[in-house]
């Protein structure tokens, strides 16, 4: 066995029908993992996972689909998983939303309530979900997307990244009370990536061309470059570390 191997590993990945939550998702399953490919669209989620099948075998990949703000949703997307794969080993929680760009003085209290509970309160309720099997196995690994602006402040995405440092202490948090069960949480907190979710900030020449200026790595990411940091943080590779974040964003964060 390999220290990245994740054979009869169960992983549910939300948000995972494009971007960076199909990209982990198919590093996973590349890995050796079953998976679980969950997003709100039932035809975008049912063609990656027939990808991933197509690549890897029947029952590779299962789709599930689901909408994070539902709580409902989500113990369907849990007790589906349980039932055709008898359980939950990895739960990488991507899925996120952002309605509004601009100063925190002019977001309604609707958008600001979207944002803190798809970011942070479902994040909660999928873990407290999955958590209890994985603490009665002794093992499991919990790993949340959230993102570089959790560290710095933003006069255009400032909501988003309250959520996002939110979550950097939800993982501090559970690890802390699921340690003992060997069940382990951490974070990995992307930079500015290609993605349909961050279009409205490299779209734009301008905005990217200042990003890539004062990136030591003079570009933005791709998805697929932080699907390693999750599949290091599923495995055995990543066995002794709880609570922490790991950093992809092409050196912003040291310019």
């Amino acid at each position: 066995m390999t220290l990245f191997d994740l054979t009869g590993k169960v992983a549910v990945v939300t948000g995972s029908s494009r971007g960076i939550g199909k990209a982990i998702v198919e590093r996973l399953a590349e890995h050796g993992a079953k998976v679980v490919v969950s997003s709100r669209k039932a035809q975008a989620c049912e063609e990656v996972a027939a990808a991933i099948n197509a690549k890897h075998g029947a029952g590779a990949a299962l789709a599930i689909p689901a909408n994070i703000s539902s709580k409902d949703d989500l113990q369907r997307l849990v007790d589906e998983t349980v039932r055709v794969n008898g359980q939950v080993n990895i739960l990488v929680c991507n899925a996120a939303s952002n309605p509004y760009y601009g100063p925190l003085g002019g977001i309604a209290d609707e958008q600001f309530r979207k944002i803190l509970d798809n970011n942070i309160v479902s994040n909660h309720w999928l873990i407290n979900m999955v958590a209890p099997a994985m603490q009665a196995r002794k093992d499991g690994a919990i790993v949340i997307v959230s993102s570089i602006g959790g560290l710095k402040g933003n006069a255009i995405i400032g909501a988003y990244n309250i959520s996002k440092a939110a979550d950097f202490s939800l993982a501090r948090n559970l690890a802390v009370e699921f340690g003992a069960d060997n069940v382990r949480v951490n974070c990995i907190a992307p930079g500015l990536i290609k993605t349909d979710f961050a279009r409205a900030l490299w779209e734009n020449p301008k905005t990217l061309a200042a990003f890539n200026a004062r990136t030591p790595l003079a570009r933005i990411g791709d998805p697929d470059e932080i699907a390693g940091a999750a599949v290091f943080l599923a495995s055995r590779a990543g066995a002794y570390m709880t609570g922490q974040t790991i950093v992809v964003d092409g050196g912003q964060t040291i310019t």
